[in-house]
C-alpha cells in the first residue's frame, strides 16, 4: 500500500489515558541502583489509541483521534504539529507522562504515570464525541488503559453505544476492563479483540508460559473469546509472531527477522496494520500478514516512533493455515506485540 488516501473508510481512535511518551537510551543493561548516562533521548505524543492513529495516518489513512485533553495541552500540540485530525474534550489539567527506558538488544521498561482521572460529565462528553465521530467511521477503536476511578465497564459501555452507528469497534486494552468487557455480554462484545499472550493467559485463567506450551489451550483460549461474541481475535505474540481467529479460520504467522531497537508501540502498529488491510479489502491472512509486518516494522524504530510505508515489508512474512505458523524460528528475535498500555 502506497501514500495517499486508503479507500474504503474512516478510522476512529480513543485514548482515553493518552500520553506524552518520553523515551531514555541506555547505553547497556539496566541495572538497579546503578547510574546511567543516557544516549539519544525523545518525546513524542502517545496512548495506545493515538500510537494507532498515528501509525494510520503515517500509511495514508482517513483517521480522527479523540483524546481527553486541553487545547493548550502539548500533546495537542504535538499531534496537531503532525498533522493529524483530532478531536478533543477539556480536563483542565496536563496529560500524563510515560518513561520508557530501551536497552540496546531492544529490551524496554515502562513507568507509566496513572493519568487523569475523568469526572462523569467529562467521560459523558467524550462518549457523545466517540459516537458522533463513528456515524462517519468503519471502525472505532478502543484502545489502552483507563483513567483513575474509571469504572471498569466503561469500555462495554462505548461497543453497545458506537453499535448502532454501524461502525466495527476493535478493543485493545488489558487487566481490570479487559474482563469487564468480556463480562459484559455479547452486546458488548467487540468485533475485533487484540489481546497480548499475557492478556489472553489472564482471562484464560492460567500463564502465558503454560498457553504458549500447549497449543490446544491455545485454541480454547480463543475459542472462548468468539464464545463471548468477539468475531475477530488478533492475538500478538512478541518474537513468535501473531494469530488471527475469524469465523472463516485460524492463521499464525512468524514475526520476521529484527533488529529491535524499541518495543513501545509495536503492538498499536499492528493493529493498525490489520485496519489498514481490512480498508483495503484484504482476507484474513493477508490482514494478519500487514499486522506483523508492521508491527516488525515498528519494533525496529526508536521509542514509539511508526513506519511508513516503505518500512514495512509483508512479503517477509510467512503465514499458515492454524497454527503451524508458529514453529520455534532458528533465530528468534523479539518484535512486535509485548507493548503495555
Amino acid at each position: 500500500m502506497t501514500g495517499g488516501r486508503t479507500h474504503g473508510g474512516r478510522v476512529v481512535t480513543l485514548t482515553a489515558n493518552p500520553s506524552l511518551d518520553r523515551t531514555l537510551a541506555l547505553p547497556g543493561p539496566l541495572a538497579r541502583g546503578g547510574v546511567a548516562r543516557l544516549g539519544a533521548s525523545s518525546t513524542e505524543p502517545g496512548g495506545k489509541g493515538v500510537n494507532v492513529a498515528r501509525a494510520l495516518a503515517a500509511a495514508g489513512a482517513d483517521v480522527v483521534a479523540v483524546v481527553p485533553a486541553d487545547r493548550t495541552d502539548p500533546l495537542v500540540t504535538a499531534l496537531t504539529a503532525l498533522g493529524l485530525p483530532l478531536l478533543t474534550v477539556p480536563t483542565g489539567t496536563p496529560v500524563r507522562t510515560n518513561y520508557s527506558l530501551t536497552e540496546p538488544d531492544g529490551t524496554t521498561t515502562k513507568l507509566n504515570e496513572p493519568g487523569t482521572a475523568l469526572d462523569e460529565d467529562t467521560r459523558a462528553a467524550l462518549g457523545a464525541v466517540l459516537t458522533g465521530a463513528a456515524a462517519e467511521a468503519r471502525w472505532v477503536v478502543l484502545s489502552g488503559s483507563l483513567p483513575p476511578d474509571t469504572p471498569a465497564d466503561w469500555y462495554a459501555e462505548l461497543v453497545r453505544a458506537v453499535r448502532p452507528t454501524g461502525a466495527r469497534v476493535a478493543v485493545d486494552t488489558s487487566e481490570a476492563p479487559l474482563r469487564a468487557l468480556l463480562a459484559a455480554g455479547p452486546d458488548a462484545a467487540p468485533d475485533l479483540l487484540k489481546p497480548n499472550a499475557e492478556e489472553l493467559a489472564q482471562v484464560a485463567g492460567t500463564t502465558e508460559a503454560a498457553l504458549l506450551a500447549d497449543p490446544a489451550a491455545l485454541r480454547a483460549a480463543v475459542r472462548s473469546l468468539h464464545a463471548g461474541g468477539v468475531a475477530e481475535v488478533l492475538l500478538t505474540l512478541g518474537g513468535d509472531g501473531a494469530v488471527l481467529s475469524t469465523a472463516d479460520g485460524v492463521w499464525s504467522a512468524r514475526a520476521p527477522r529484527t533488529t529491535v531497537r524499541s518495543t513501545v508501540g509495536a503492538g498499536d502498529s499492528s493493529l493498525a496494520g490489520h485496519l489498514l488491510a481490512d480498508l483495503a479489502g484484504a482476507p484474513p491472512a493477508e490482514r494478519l500478514q500487514r499486522a506483523v509486518a508492521t508491527g516488525s516494522a515498528a519494533a525496529a524504530l526508536p521509542g514509539s516512533a511508526v513506519p511508513v510505508p516503505h518500512q514495512v515489508d509483508p512479503a517477509a512474512v510467512v503465514v499458515a493455515p492454524g497454527l503451524s505458523g508458529l514453529a520455534p524460528s532458528p533465530d528468534p528475535v523479539a518484535a512486535a506485540g509485548r507493548d503495555v498500555p
